[in-house]
């Protein structure tokens, strides 16, 4: 058995329990639906033609928010990684930031920027934002001082040897970065789409709570875990590529 087939292992066993528990009666249907109805659900939202605007808007949503998150945390990490006087000033306030539960903006964004796709996405990017900030200032931070030296001997300075020496030094930890602000991403978006929206999946999650429709909550955390996992399997393999050409 190859490594990719005992990966599709666990998720058979998960289904296959699933399944029997739901078959058991330990749970009403209303508690825990068999996946066929499930798929059932699957095939009524594809039907209606609302299950690709669901899909997309929320895949908008995480990719621009992730874009706007990484930049951002690239830039201040890399300021804080590289100056300790920057990382004094920073530093502990950022860390305290970033105990904030992402409910806990929910509404002080509405208050501000309104119930528009603005709020959304400027959720994502805080969620898209911590991890890449923290992974680049702790790379940029533990560099091999003797990497420096050699950088500066050839003359490097300022620019030219954030780009040649530094960067490249840390490019495995910030990639590394990258895939967990996408994860995170993914995390804020249901708090994200709490922000008055009538389409995406954290929506489709939350109304299917409310109407009592335990299949269509389940096929949108389903969803959420493909998407999520899809996201990051394209991004590592970017990731894969980038650090091969480098070797």
């Amino acid at each position: 058995m190859t490594l990719r087939a005992v990966g599709v292992v666990l998720p058979v066993l998960l289904l296959a329990g699933w399944h029997l528990l739901a078959s058991a009666g330990i749970y009403s249907p209303a508690q825990l639906p068999p996946p066929g109805e499930v798929v059932t659900a699957l095939g009524e939202l594809v039907r209606r033609g609302e299950l690709w605007h669901h899909l997309a808007i929320s895949t908008q949503r995480v990719l621009i928010g992730f874009a706007a998150g990484s930049v951002l945390g690239l830039a201040l990490g890399g300021l804080v990684g590289l100056s300790r006087t920057v990382r004094a000033a920073l530093s502990p306030t950022i860390q305290a930031v970033r105990a904030v539960p992402s409910l806990a903006w929910v509404p002080l964004l509405l208050l501000w920027l309104g119930i528009g796709e603005t709020p959304k996405i400027v959720l994502v990017a805080i969620g898209a934002f911590f991890p890449v900030y923290t992974t680049v200032s702790a790379a940029l931070a533990h560099i091999d001082p003797h990497l420096i030296e050699v950088g500066r001997a050839y003359g490097r300075r300022g620019l030219p040897l954030l780009g040649t020496i530094l960067f490249p030094a840390a490019t495995p930890a910030i990639l590394s970065g990258l895939r967990l602000g996408l994860a995170q991403g993914w995390l804020f978006l249901v708090a994200a789409e709490l922000i008055a929206s009538s389409m995406g999946l954290g929506f489709l999650l939350i109304d299917s709570q409310n109407t009592g429709r335990t299949d269509v909550m389940l096929l949108a955390i389903i969803l959420l875990a493909v998407l999520g996992k899809l996201s990051d399997t394209l991004l590592s393999f970017g990731e894969n590529r980038l650090l091969a050409s480098f070797s």
